[in-house]
């Protein structure tokens, strides 16, 4: 690797602020066989040396890359991510690499991986039965690893990439399920009696699974959003929504930012809601031991459970004999409620905390009511 001093045409040192200008030079050979060639600047012997040093330290990287496995980058790909996301991200980035992909390639070396070893994958995984968006998931996962081996030079390309995402266009799309005003009002009616039932036989806490679906439905909070709630983000008649709870990491409950920036948001709360929050703040006041208003609007001195939160929503519904729907689609109630009135779709992604208003368009634009027939009376007014 030759440092040479640079001369003009009559061979005369060529010098900046007194400092010799030297051309630093570097050639190898890629792990494809490929030459190459790569020239750098320095004034300065110091500065020459110095370059001279940092190229070969790249270099080594360079060499010692394509004999990196796909285990050993999933290592590196998790450290650099736990800066740049959410805790629950990683985590989630974390078992999706964990369980479908880092089983199949973790002593693959990178620059072994080819497209048809990813083809083949992409054939094993259909196989397992898994839905077109839980492959299509799996899928997103494994390329943005590889395209952070391309990112740090490790690679000259991505296979997976090359390979594509998973088709399904003959899959019909899952109906998306949501509770009507109707279905609602007896669902949280049997909501309603079970905690009646529980508090005549001194039992108050289910009062709070009674609060938490009248939230999700009225507000179109997330899960984690609602678990996170403290009566101090109440200030008149709004809720500000800030943070969220996790409680399937490690270690126990962690308070995290919301989804993303817009997940931030403050949004009014309808009446029907006011009167619930404000019949629980005093049976709490009444019943909770040293009560302030820093404790968690659903559970007290910690918010309730994920496993419990999950039975009490089937034996509500079928107390109230409606169909069983997710925690999520409570969400989906309360978008598909404004939806069907016509509600502008800005403020319903503002309510839900979508970074993308495409996103809210491309889920629920088929509730919006249809205005062809207004649209065709306008435009027969222009003459």
């Amino acid at each position: 690797m030759p440092i040479y001093k640079m001369t003009d045409k009559n061979g005369k040192n060529i010098k900046k602020d007194g400092l010799q200008k030297y051309r630093v030079r570097i050639n190898y050979t890629d792990s494809f066989g490929k030459p190459h060639q790569i020239d750098r600047i320095a004034y300065g012997s110091d500065a020459a040396k110095a370059l001279e040093i940092q190229l070969m330290h790249k270099q080594s990287q360079r060499d010692i890359a394509p004999r990196m496995t796909i285990g050993t980058l999933f290592e590196d790909y998790i450290a650099a991510k736990r800066t740049e996301v959410r805790e629950t991200s990683l985590d989630k980035t974390t078992r999706i690499l964990k369980k479908n992909v880092i089983p199949k390639f973790e002593s693959v070396r990178i620059d072994a991986l080819s497209v048809a070893m990813v083809q083949k994958w992409k054939q094993e995984l259909s196989e397992q039965g898994l839905s077109t968006v839980t492959k299509k998931n799996i899928y997103g996962e494994f390329r943005a690893m590889m395209n952070y081996a391309v990112k740090m030079e490790y690679l000259p390309k991505n296979a997976v990439a090359v390979a594509g995402n998973f088709k399904a266009p003959l899959e019909p799309e899952k109906e998306m399920l949501f509770y009507t005003p109707d279905e609602f009002r007896r669902y949280i009616q049997a909501a309603r009696s079970y905690a009646q039932q529980g508090e005549e036989n001194g039992a108050l806490y289910d009062w709070n699974y009674y609060v938490f679906f009248n939230i999700a439905f009225y507000m179109g909070m997330r899960k984690g959003e609602i678990y996170a709630l403290q009566w101090t983000d109440i200030k008149d008649d709004y809720i500000s929504i800030t943070k969220s709870v996790a409680q399937k990491l490690k270690g126990g409950d962690r308070i995290t930012p919301p989804k993303n920036k817009s997940s931030i948001r403050t949004i009014q709360i309808p009446q029907p809601l006011k009167a619930v929050l404000s019949e629980h703040y005093e049976r709490c006041k009444s019943f909770v031991p040293n009560f302030n208003d820093e404790k968690y609007i659903c559970g007290g001195e910690r918010p309730i459970r994920d496993t419990s939160l999950e039975k009490h929503n089937k034996r509500f519904a079928d107390m109230a004999g409606v169909k069983r729907i997710r925690i999520h689609d409570f969400r989906h109630s309360h978008a598909s409620l404004l939806a069907n009135e016509g509600i502008n779709i800005q403020e319903v992604a503002r309510r839900l905390g979508h970074s993308d208003i495409s996103m809210t368009w491309n889920t629920y634009s088929h509730l919006y009511p249809r205005e062809e027939e207004r649209a065709i009376k306008i435009l027969d007014k222009i003459v």
